[in-house]
Protein backbone atom coordinates (compact mmCIF):
# COMPACT_ATOMS: atom_id res chain seq x y z
CA UNK A 1 0.00 0.00 0.00
CA UNK A 2 1.41 3.41 -0.71
CA UNK A 3 -0.53 5.27 1.68
CA UNK A 4 0.25 5.48 5.48
CA UNK A 5 -1.35 2.80 8.07
CA UNK A 6 -1.82 5.55 10.13
CA UNK A 7 -3.61 7.26 7.34
CA UNK A 8 -5.63 4.27 6.33
CA UNK A 9 -6.18 3.46 9.99
CA UNK A 10 -8.26 6.59 9.96
CA UNK A 11 -10.32 6.43 6.63
CA UNK A 12 -11.00 2.86 8.00
CA UNK A 13 -11.98 3.85 11.07
CA UNK A 14 -14.48 6.74 9.67
CA UNK A 15 -16.15 4.24 7.60
CA UNK A 16 -16.57 1.78 10.54
CA UNK A 17 -17.99 4.44 12.60
CA UNK A 18 -20.21 5.46 9.86
CA UNK A 19 -21.79 2.13 9.24
CA UNK A 20 -21.94 1.22 13.14
CA UNK A 21 -23.77 4.80 14.13
CA UNK A 22 -27.41 4.07 12.46
CA UNK A 23 -27.72 0.54 14.87
CA UNK A 24 -26.07 2.18 17.80
CA UNK A 25 -28.15 5.06 17.97
CA UNK A 26 -31.08 3.11 17.67
CA UNK A 27 -30.31 1.04 20.99
CA UNK A 28 -29.78 4.83 22.16
CA UNK A 29 -33.19 5.73 21.23
CA UNK A 30 -35.10 2.85 22.34
CA UNK A 31 -33.48 2.88 25.86
CA UNK A 32 -34.61 6.91 26.13
CA UNK A 33 -37.84 5.47 25.04
CA UNK A 34 -38.31 2.40 27.34
CA UNK A 35 -37.50 4.88 30.07
CA UNK A 36 -40.22 6.55 29.59
CA UNK A 37 -43.23 3.92 28.29
CA UNK A 38 -45.29 2.30 30.96
CA UNK A 39 -47.80 0.62 28.70
CA UNK A 40 -46.44 -2.90 28.33
CA UNK A 41 -47.50 -3.54 24.62
CA UNK A 42 -45.05 -0.16 23.74
CA UNK A 43 -42.59 -1.59 25.72
CA UNK A 44 -42.35 -5.33 24.74
CA UNK A 45 -42.23 -3.65 21.23
CA UNK A 46 -39.37 -1.40 22.37
CA UNK A 47 -37.80 -4.36 23.50
CA UNK A 48 -38.22 -5.61 20.11
CA UNK A 49 -36.41 -2.82 18.74
CA UNK A 50 -33.76 -3.33 20.91
CA UNK A 51 -32.88 -6.76 20.19
CA UNK A 52 -33.06 -6.31 16.41
CA UNK A 53 -30.88 -3.00 16.80
CA UNK A 54 -28.31 -5.12 19.15
CA UNK A 55 -28.28 -7.90 16.41
CA UNK A 56 -27.64 -5.76 13.77
CA UNK A 57 -24.72 -3.95 15.80
CA UNK A 58 -22.81 -7.53 16.56
CA UNK A 59 -23.53 -8.74 12.84
CA UNK A 60 -21.54 -5.80 11.41
CA UNK A 61 -19.24 -5.72 14.25
CA UNK A 62 -18.32 -9.91 13.47
CA UNK A 63 -18.21 -9.09 9.75
CA UNK A 64 -15.44 -5.86 10.26
CA UNK A 65 -13.77 -7.87 12.12
CA UNK A 66 -13.16 -10.64 9.96
CA UNK A 67 -13.06 -8.04 6.84
CA UNK A 68 -10.81 -6.13 8.26
CA UNK A 69 -9.09 -6.77 11.43
CA UNK A 70 -7.13 -9.77 12.53
CA UNK A 71 -10.23 -12.18 12.99
CA UNK A 72 -9.78 -16.01 12.07
CA UNK A 73 -6.64 -16.86 13.72
CA UNK A 74 -3.17 -16.45 13.54
CA UNK A 75 -2.77 -18.94 10.90
CA UNK A 76 -2.00 -18.85 7.24
CA UNK A 77 -5.57 -19.79 6.30
CA UNK A 78 -9.35 -19.47 7.62
CA UNK A 79 -12.83 -21.51 7.70
CA UNK A 80 -14.69 -19.95 4.71
CA UNK A 81 -17.77 -20.82 6.97
CA UNK A 82 -16.51 -17.92 9.10
CA UNK A 83 -17.19 -15.84 6.22
CA UNK A 84 -20.65 -17.43 5.17
CA UNK A 85 -21.93 -16.97 8.40
CA UNK A 86 -20.01 -12.93 8.22
CA UNK A 87 -22.02 -12.61 5.00
CA UNK A 88 -25.25 -13.80 5.85
CA UNK A 89 -25.56 -11.83 9.31
CA UNK A 90 -24.64 -8.97 7.53
CA UNK A 91 -27.29 -9.01 4.26
CA UNK A 92 -29.42 -11.84 4.95
CA UNK A 93 -31.17 -10.82 8.01
CA UNK A 94 -34.58 -9.57 7.71
CA UNK A 95 -34.58 -11.41 4.53
CA UNK A 96 -34.33 -8.74 1.79
CA UNK A 97 -31.29 -10.24 0.33
CA UNK A 98 -30.94 -13.83 -0.45
CA UNK A 99 -27.62 -15.58 -0.22
CA UNK A 100 -25.87 -17.88 -2.99
CA UNK A 101 -23.36 -19.61 -1.63
CA UNK A 102 -20.99 -21.13 -4.11
CA UNK A 103 -17.44 -21.25 -2.08
CA UNK A 104 -15.71 -25.04 -2.98
CA UNK A 105 -13.05 -24.98 -0.37
CA UNK A 106 -13.37 -25.37 3.24
CA UNK A 107 -10.32 -22.65 3.88
CA UNK A 108 -9.01 -19.29 1.85
CA UNK A 109 -5.76 -17.09 2.73
CA UNK A 110 -6.40 -14.29 4.98
CA UNK A 111 -6.02 -11.82 2.03
CA UNK A 112 -8.39 -13.81 -0.19
CA UNK A 113 -10.96 -13.75 2.91
CA UNK A 114 -10.77 -10.27 3.34
CA UNK A 115 -11.21 -9.21 -0.76
CA UNK A 116 -14.41 -11.85 -0.68
CA UNK A 117 -15.53 -10.01 2.25
CA UNK A 118 -15.21 -6.63 1.08
CA UNK A 119 -16.31 -7.18 -2.62
CA UNK A 120 -19.20 -8.84 -0.93
CA UNK A 121 -19.63 -5.51 1.16
CA UNK A 122 -20.07 -3.11 -1.56
CA UNK A 123 -22.08 -5.94 -3.79
CA UNK A 124 -24.34 -5.76 -1.31
CA UNK A 125 -24.94 -2.27 -0.26
CA UNK A 126 -25.60 -1.73 -3.85
CA UNK A 127 -28.93 -3.73 -3.39
CA UNK A 128 -30.63 -1.14 -2.23
CA UNK A 129 -34.05 -2.71 -2.45
CA UNK A 130 -32.52 -6.04 -1.63
CA UNK A 131 -32.35 -8.83 -4.27
CA UNK A 132 -29.88 -12.11 -4.69
CA UNK A 133 -26.26 -11.56 -3.80
CA UNK A 134 -23.96 -14.87 -5.18
CA UNK A 135 -20.59 -15.26 -3.95
CA UNK A 136 -18.34 -17.93 -5.39
CA UNK A 137 -14.82 -19.17 -5.33
CA UNK A 138 -12.22 -21.75 -5.76
CA UNK A 139 -8.99 -22.61 -5.75
CA UNK A 140 -6.97 -23.15 -8.87
CA UNK A 141 -3.48 -24.24 -9.64
CA UNK A 142 -2.35 -21.04 -9.50
CA UNK A 143 -4.09 -18.96 -6.97
CA UNK A 144 -7.70 -18.09 -6.11
CA UNK A 145 -10.61 -17.54 -8.25
CA UNK A 146 -13.66 -15.69 -6.71
CA UNK A 147 -16.65 -13.92 -8.15
CA UNK A 148 -19.43 -11.56 -6.62
CA UNK A 149 -22.76 -10.80 -8.25
CA UNK A 150 -25.78 -8.92 -7.02
CA UNK A 151 -29.03 -8.48 -8.63
CA UNK A 152 -31.73 -7.00 -7.89
CA UNK A 153 -34.84 -4.20 -8.31
CA UNK A 154 -32.41 -1.67 -8.04
CA UNK A 155 -28.82 -1.58 -8.43
CA UNK A 156 -26.29 1.37 -7.28
CA UNK A 157 -22.65 0.83 -7.21
CA UNK A 158 -21.05 4.61 -6.47
CA UNK A 159 -18.64 5.26 -9.33
CA UNK A 160 -16.23 6.17 -6.54
CA UNK A 161 -16.12 2.64 -5.58
CA UNK A 162 -16.26 1.41 -9.08
CA UNK A 163 -12.36 3.81 -9.48
CA UNK A 164 -11.22 2.41 -6.39
CA UNK A 165 -11.76 -1.25 -7.52
CA UNK A 166 -10.38 -0.94 -10.91
CA UNK A 167 -6.97 0.49 -9.40
CA UNK A 168 -7.79 4.09 -10.78
CA UNK A 169 -7.82 5.85 -7.08
CA UNK A 170 -4.91 7.57 -5.53
CA UNK A 171 -3.44 7.09 -2.24
CA UNK A 172 -4.13 10.29 -1.03
CA UNK A 173 -7.54 10.25 -3.00
CA UNK A 174 -9.16 7.52 -1.00
CA UNK A 175 -12.25 8.65 0.84
CA UNK A 176 -14.01 6.87 4.30
CA UNK A 177 -17.02 5.69 1.57
CA UNK A 178 -13.86 4.01 -0.68
CA UNK A 179 -11.84 2.55 1.92
CA UNK A 180 -13.09 -1.24 1.60
CA UNK A 181 -12.51 -0.88 -2.49
CA UNK A 182 -9.70 0.82 -2.18
CA UNK A 183 -8.19 -2.24 0.40
CA UNK A 184 -9.69 -5.17 -2.21
CA UNK A 185 -8.04 -3.60 -4.88
CA UNK A 186 -4.58 -3.51 -3.15
CA UNK A 187 -4.98 -6.69 -1.46
CA UNK A 188 -4.86 -8.16 -5.36
CA UNK A 189 -2.41 -5.82 -6.34
CA UNK A 190 0.01 -7.11 -3.68
CA UNK A 191 -1.22 -10.96 -4.83
CA UNK A 192 -0.14 -10.06 -8.47
CA UNK A 193 -3.65 -10.38 -9.23
CA UNK A 194 -6.59 -8.41 -10.96
CA UNK A 195 -9.87 -7.44 -10.32
CA UNK A 196 -12.98 -7.11 -12.95
CA UNK A 197 -16.19 -4.75 -12.28
CA UNK A 198 -19.27 -5.45 -14.80
CA UNK A 199 -20.38 -2.55 -16.83
CA UNK A 200 -22.45 0.55 -15.52
CA UNK A 201 -25.36 -0.01 -18.18
CA UNK A 202 -24.98 -4.23 -17.34
CA UNK A 203 -28.36 -4.98 -14.91
CA UNK A 204 -26.76 -6.41 -12.48
CA UNK A 205 -23.24 -5.95 -10.35
CA UNK A 206 -19.92 -8.46 -10.98
CA UNK A 207 -17.01 -8.39 -9.14
CA UNK A 208 -14.01 -10.83 -10.37
CA UNK A 209 -10.78 -10.69 -8.59
CA UNK A 210 -7.75 -13.35 -8.80
CA UNK A 211 -5.53 -13.75 -6.08
CA UNK A 212 -2.27 -15.65 -7.61
CA UNK A 213 -0.32 -17.57 -5.18
CA UNK A 214 3.32 -17.21 -4.24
Amino acid sequence: MTTSAIDFASLLCSRLCHDLLSPVGALNNGLELLADEHDPEMRARCLDLLNESARASANKLKFFRLAFGAAGGFGDQVDAREARTAIEGMFAEGGRTEIGWMVEPATLSKPAIKVLLNLALIAGDALVRGGRLDIGAEKTSGGTEMVVRAEGPRLVLDPELRRALEGKTAADEVTPRAAAAWMASELVKEANGAIQVSGPDDPFVMFGAILKDG
